[in-house]
């Protein structure tokens, strides 16, 4: 497996719980093989957790966070949040980005897109993140972990409390 550059940083925590007051929905992973090798590894079938994106209504500071974003140069920035709940784990893989490939017209142009991941909470027992088969546990709220589109990850919660996140996509 490939070694992909992981950047870490914080940013300072100015947002408030509206997060888990979205209305979160369940989308299945959209990657069938992956899925299918998961499967055959012996994992259990509650690989996705809860996704709130830019279709429905977003937190009133979410505008914060593209600003920011925007401001390091990003491009046609997408965000969403991420409910994990008791049970979820999200097996190695590296993201596919297909509707925003399409929607923003990036074939062939892949490897300019950008993942960040903003923790919203402190971290809590049996949360777990792993980038680039490096354990990720003890964050604060307003620590992110960033790559450049294909980075292999994971996540899991095999503690007693939802895990949240922000997914934040855009392009340089």
């Amino acid at each position: 497996m490939a070694t992909h550059e992981i950047l870490k940083y914080h940013i300072p925590k100015f947002w408030d719980d509206e997060f888990k007051q979205l209305n979160y929905v369940n989308e299945h992973f959209n990657d069938l093989v992956s899925i299918e090798n998961w499967m055959s590894q012996g994992y259990a079938n509650k690989f996705t957790g809860d996704m709130c994106d830019m279709r429905s209504p977003q937190p009133t500071w979410n505008e914060c966070f593209i600003n920011i974003y925007t401001e390091l140069g990003w491009k046609d920035i997408g965000t969403s949040y991420y409910r994990m709940s008791t049970g979820t784990t999200l097996p190695v893989h590296s993201d596919l980005y297909l509707r925003y490939v399409e929607l923003f017209n990036l074939q062939g142009q892949e490897q300019r897109i950008r993942r960040a991941i903003v923790f919203l909470e402190d971290w809590k027992p049996g949360h777990y993140a792993e980038y680039n088969s490096t354990a990720k546990t003890d964050w604060r709220a307003g620590d992110v972990v960033e790559w450049r589109y294909d980075a292999p990850h994971m996540a899991a919660n095999m503690g007693l409390e939802p895990r949240y996140t922000l997914q934040i996509t855009g392009w340089l």
